[in-house]
């Protein structure tokens, strides 16, 4: 039988050691972390999920400051926010959420975050010395989520065919880096590949990352492939047909319940981790 890999399950045991090592550090500085959450327009997913990750901040005792930006907000007043939030010392994380409106130079204002205070793990710099193996640098975090997964559940990767469906700046390029330095052989497919029947039968892990409900069949996976579905759509399934699929597969991640609260868990340990850095 498939193991079921609980990022729900997972994501509560992270948040509990979390708000002990905050309440902790509480009682030893008189400090809490504090997390600043950008959100720019009124797109109803992005509300949601700040406000998920307000709620989650609550839970294991970090300060949320929100700063809700119209939908014709500016690069450069967005910038210019950013800037002010890089020189608050009271702030230790910044989260932009994704997407933000067309006129946005949004790679820009990503790489205008302070590297030590990038918890959700969008910039450019960040992104090239996890690559390079940096252990410090801090990590994009829904693939910091699924890496904390495939760790938790000891799943085999290295010398593994791996296959990384999606090539987004903030999930597909980092997952796969992520995997590389693992020692997998990993293959990035896209919408321009061809033929991604083929590619998804020869690995032995497929994270899947492209939004696109059931893209993947239970005839394109091979017996006993792992499967991370980091894929949500409106209709409330992942990118892959799971219900048809998880009798042939070792491990498998739900849709929800999966690489979502991973996602939350990484961003709050980042925080605390930040947090930390400024008091050495």
């Amino acid at each position: 039988m498939a193991t079921l890999m609980d990022g729900k399950g997972l994501s509560k045991k992270i948040e509990s050691e979390i708000k002990k090592e905050v309440e902790k550090l509480k009682n030893k500085t008189g400090k809490v972390p504090t997390l600043a959450t950008i959100i720019v327009g009124e797109d109803p997913a992005s509300v949601t999920y700040v406000k998920m990750k307000q709620k989650a901040c609550k839970r294991v005792g970090i300060n949320s400051v929100s700063i809700e930006l119209g939908v014709k907000t500016t690069t450069e007043e967005l910038l210019n926010i950013i800037n002010d939030l890089n020189n608050d010392p009271k702030i230790n994380g910044i989260l932009l959420q994704h997407p933000t409106p067309k006129q946005i130079d949004e790679r820009k204002c990503f790489d205008a975050i302070d590297v030590k205070k990038d918890v959700d793990g969008v910039t450019a710099l960040n992104f090239g010395s996890m690559t390079m193996g940096d252990k410090e640098a801090f990590l994009s975090a829904t693939p910091l989520g699924i890496k904390t997964l495939i760790e938790h559940y000891e799943i085999e990767v290295e010398g593994k065919e791996v296959l990384v469906i999606g090539r987004s700046a903030i999930l597909g390029k980092p997952v796969a880096m992520m995997m590389l330095n693992k020692n997998a052989t990993v293959t990035i497919a896209h919408a321009y590949s061809k033929d991604l029947a083929t590619l998804c039968k020869r690995a032995d892990i497929v994270v899947s990352c492209t939004g696109k409900s059931k893209l993947i069949k239970e005839d394109f996976l091979k017996e006993g492939a792992v499967v991370i579905d980091a894929g949500y759509n409106e209709d409330n399934v992942g990118d892959v047909d799971i219900e048809n699929s998880k009798h042939k597969l070792s491990a498998y991640t739900p849709v929800p319940g999966g690489v979502g609260p991973m996602t939350i868990a990484s961003l709050l340990s980042q925080t605390l981790k930040s947090f930390k850095l400024t008091l050495k």
